[in-house]
């Protein structure tokens, strides 16, 4: 505990604790590992959940609709990413799709006049609390991507802390098509890729591919289709075999430091590293290195 403390002091919290009226507590979501193993539970939610050794995979599982971030596929991703979000069992997710579409973005007919105010509101307020919540969320999120991203799904790949694409995938915002400009998928997007880049994919709505994706920023890395379930597998279980407190503490601080000047940036990571020699996890790590062997990290 003793490294929240100087996160804390830089204004760090836990903001997957404080959930807010708008976040769902429903619980059971993953299937578990056994005689189904692999298998999802067989439901009519717009999403599939599982986890094994570590890792979650979050399935968007409505290819008929191009998986389009509905309000109820929004409300059912975020239930799948609170789920047991604090247990020690938990240390990566990564969100994929099932079709040739990863995701297309808001459903357009819950957009038009035939939805109030007040729906409308709740959409967007729903993907912005989904889009917060991965950042803030205590284990890294992989957006494992084959197909097509756009708009809101765009957005989504550009929330995740790391992002693998195949190389047939391709990305947009092109809300300026339908008269609606992409200003929240706009948000993430805009951190991501430098700026002009971000406005030229606004402005026009014209894709991308995976390879100029990559070389701006949006993703991490690019393989052959054949090679995408292998390769995010091989990050998730890597990040799956360290500690999960160090790699939360990280990340948590990480992004803290992001929008800060460089002297409050090296403040606040300074004291994180301090605090977290205070940590069994890191003392075990230190000690394992000296002695020449693999750390035993808690279960």
């Amino acid at each position: 505990m003793a490294a929240w403390t100087g996160l804390r002091a830089c204004g760090v919290s836990r903001p997957w604790l404080r959930l807010g009226p708008w976040a769902p507590r429903a619980a059971g979501l993953c299937s578990q590992v056994g005689a189904g193993a692999g298998r999802p539970e067989a439901d009519a939610r717009p999403t599939r959940a599982r986890q094994r050794d570590g890792i979650r995979d979050i399935i968007l599982s409505n290819p008929k609709k191009r998986n389009a971030l509905s309000l109820a596929m929004l409300k059912s991703l975020q239930s799948d990413l609170l789920h047991e979000a604090e247990s020690k069992d938990l240390k990566v997710i990564i969100i994929s799709a099932e079709g040739p579409v990863f995701s297309s973005g808001h459903d357009l007919k819950e957009l038009t006049d035939g939805q109030d105010h007040t729906y409308h509101a709740e959409v967007f307020q729903t993907c912005s609390e989904v889009m917060m919540l991965i950042q803030s969320h205590p284990v890294p999120i992989i957006a494992m991507v084959n197909g097509l991203a756009t708009a809101a799904g765009c957005q989504l790949v550009a929330s995740c802390d790391i992002a693998v694409a195949s190389d047939t995938s391709s990305f947009a915002t092109p809300g300026v098509n339908v008269g609606l400009f992409c200003s929240t998928p706009a948000v993430a997007l805009g951190r991501t890729v430098p700026r002009k880049v971000a406005l030229e994919m606004l402005f026009t709505g014209e894709p991308i591919s995976a390879q100029e994706a990559l070389r701006h920023g949006l993703l991490s890395k690019v393989v052959p289709e054949g090679q995408l379930e292998e390769e995010t597998m091989r990050i998730a279980r890597k990040i799956a075999s360290w500690s999960r407190t160090v790699v939360s503490l990280g990340k948590a601080a990480f992004y803290k430091q992001l929008p800060q000047d460089l002297r409050t940036a090296y403040c606040l990571t300074s004291q994180t590293m301090v605090d977290s020699l205070a940590l069994h996890d890191a003392q075990e790590g230190i000690q394992a290195f000296l002695q020449k062997r693999k750390p035993i990290w808690p279960r």
